[in-house]
C-alpha cells in the first residue's frame, strides 16, 4: 500500500500588523483592465488611491471593512461574492472582466489615509484617468468619492450621481465611497447608487 503525502497549505492571509502595512507605503496597485480576450469595458470603477491593505495584496478595495464587493454583489453586478481580503484569484479578476467591469484610482501611490494626497496630486491623477478612459472608452466611470472628484476635475459644487458633462461618449458618475470610515452610506445604499451606474453602463439591465 502507498502511503500519500498530502501538502498542508496555509489558509489566505488576512491580518497584517501596522509595521508590515507600513512598508507598502507608495506603492502602486495594477489596474484591473480587460485583455486582449476579454469583452470591451462597460463600467470603470475609480478608487481614490490604494490603501495600504490594498497595496499589501495587491487588490483594489481590499481592507476586511471596505464593503465594495459586498455592494457590488448585493446591487447583482457582480454574480457571486469576493472576499479580497487576503488578495483576489486570477478567477475572481476574470469574472470582473467577463462582465465588463475594471477598477483603476484617481492617485496611484498607497498611502494609509486619502487626506495624505495632494491637490497636485490630485489633478495629476485626474488628466490620467480622462486619458485613460478616452483610450477605453468605456460606457460610464463611476468615481467612488465626492472630495476626490470634486478636487481631481476643479468641480467643488459637484454632487452625487451622473454628472451633466459626458467624456466624450462616456457617462461620468460619482458613487459613494466603500470605505467602512464612511458612515453616510450602508451596504443597501451603496448597493442602489452603484446599480444605478451599472444600469447606465449596460452591466444591469434596466429595472
Amino acid at each position: 500500500m502507498t502511503s500519500v503525502m498530502l501538502r498542508r497549505v496555509a489558509p489566505p492571509r488576512r491580518t497584517f500588523t501596522r509595521a508590515e502595512l507600513e512598508t507598502h507605503r507608495g506603492q502602486e496597485v495594477p489596474d484591473l483592465l480587460p485583455g486582449p480576450d476579454d469583452p470591451p469595458l462597460r463600467l470603470l470603477f475609480v478608487g481614490i488611491n490604494p490603501g495600504l491593505w490594498t497595496a499589501a495584496t495587491q487588490t483594489h478595495f481590499a481592507h476586511p471593512t471596505n464593503r465594495f464587493y459586498p455592494a457590488l454583489h448585493a446591487a447583482g453586478i457582480i454574480e457571486r461574492p469576493i472576499d479580497p481580503a487576503a488578495g483576489m484569484t486570477d478567477a475572481d479578476r476574470d469574472h470582473l472582466r467577463s462582465r465588463g467591469i475594471g477598477i483603476t484610482n484617481v492617485v496611484r501611490r498607497a498611502t494609509a489615509r486619502a487626506d495624505e494626497l495632494t491637490t497636485a496630486e490630485y489633478r495629476e491623477g485626474g488628466q490620467r484617468l480622462r486619458d485613460l478612459v478616452e483610450r477605453l472608452a468605456p460606457r460610464v466611470v463611476a468615481v467612488a468619492g465626492l472630495t476626490a472628484y470634486r478636487s481631481a476635475f476643479r468641480q467643488p459644487r459637484a454632487t452625487g450621481g451622473r454628472q451633466a458633462d459626458p467624456w466624450g461618449g462616456t457617462e461620468v458618475w460619482v458613487v459613494p465611497n466603500p470605505s467602512g470610515l464612511n458612515a453616510h452610506d450602508t451596504p443597501a445604499t451603496l448597493a442602489e447608487k452603484y446599480a444605478a451606474a451599472a444600469r447606465a453602463a449596460g452591466v444591469l439591465g434596466s429595472s
